[in-house]
């Protein structure tokens, strides 16, 4: 859709200029598709259009979502919205596994990067957090795609990582200082598709604080999903579920503000850097780890919401019509809630 915009309809942009952004967005943490369009308006606009072209594209998103947390908020507990969230659930872990399928394509170029993935899924069963593992998964692929490089490195040093395990203990008192703090946290670390951030979300919301229940937390990434613009405003919903509409305001904000940051910090030095084999490589590493963080929150997420014949079904023929026919996503959610609501009337 980038493409069509602003190469071929308004030719704001060569192909090469595109796909130099492209390889720069896909260097930093964040949002990848807020920050292209960051990117984009930098380059036709400057630091006016940098601005303008960012809150363009969170805003609609941000609005409609916090509308549907209202919504949810105050009639999410009702048996009829109770099944349409479950007519959903099924759907969302189906899109997600199609996403799991197309990026691991992709992103798995061979055995080094095979075995960070599935390193990534067991330290995730581990308890380890998110972030931690993205840097060693990152950091063994560097290491050993680049390893004739060094002439001299010692393959044996030891990675530290005792006491860095996530140990639930209970629910924390809630406030909106570490909202902010916890969503900019997330904001400035994430790397991969936006389907990563329920490895983070669960790590800090569901097991850490003790804030959100896991259905939740499926629920939020459904409104992020079903809603037009960046998955990242589920952050929005998060944070009026958990803080009202000054919540949803400071969660928002926290969680693209980093992009913001990273993109006119990388705007000159970082297209330059993307055809380093060290920094090529780390990044296939981190990305790898993140299908591995996926597919095990996926799990996590499956094992609480598929509790009945019919959340199987209903995921086994939302699967089988995203793979054969591509149906848009955001039909596939609507037709969940559907089948959801017919079967409380049932």
């Amino acid at each position: 859709m980038y493409r069509d915009e602003v190469v071929t309809r308004r030719k704001w942009l060569s192909d090469q200029d595109f796909l130099d952004l492209l390889g720069a967005t896909n260097l930093i943490p964040g949002p990848n598709s807020t920050e292209m369009v960051i990117h984009i308006g930098l380059r036709r606009a400057g630091w006016i259009g940098f601005l303008l072209a960012g809150t363009c594209f969170i805003l609609p998103a941000m609005s409609i979502v916090l509308i549907l947390a209202w919504l949810y908020a105050n009639y999410g507990t009702t048996p009829q919205s109770g099944w349409l969230m479950k007519g959903i659930q099924p759907v969302v872990i189906a899109i997600i596994i199609q996403a799991l399928w197309g990026l691991g394509q992709k992103a798995i170029k061979g055995t080094r990067t095979a075995f960070a993935g599935l390193a990534a899924l067991i330290l995730y069963f581990l308890n380890l957090h998110p972030i931690l593992i993205l840097l060693i998964c990152g950091s063994l692929v560097m290491v050993f795609e680049n390893a004739k490089r060094l002439r001299s490195y010692n393959m044996t040093c030891a990675l530290l990582i005792g006491g860095s395990s996530l140990v639930p203990l209970g629910v924390a008192p809630f406030s909106l200082g570490l909202l902010f703090l916890t969503f900019l946290k997330i904001g400035a670390v994430l790397y991969g598709s936006g389907y990563v951030l329920l490895a983070f979300l669960h790590a800090d919301f569901v097991a850490r604080l003790g804030w959100l229940t896991e259905g939740q937390l499926l629920d939020a990434i459904a409104i992020g999903q079903v809603t037009p613009g960046p998955v990242f405003t589920s952050a929005t919903f998060i944070g009026y579920l958990l803080g009202g509409i000054p919540g949803a305001i400071l969660s928002t904000v926290a969680i693209f503000l980093p992009a913001f940051i990273f993109v006119a910090a990388s705007s000159v030095w970082l297209p330059r850097l993307r055809n380093s084999p060290w920094l090529a490589s780390l990044l296939d590493g981190v990305n790898v780890a993140s299908l591995g963080l996926m597919a095990g929150v996926t799990w996590q997420l499956a094992r609480s919401s598929l509790n009945n014949p019919a959340g199987i079904l209903l995921l086994i023929i939302s699967g089988t019509l995203l793979v054969k026919y591509n149906i848009n996503t955001t039909w596939m959610i609507f037709a969940g809630a559907l089948v959801g609501y017919l079967l409380q009337l049932g």
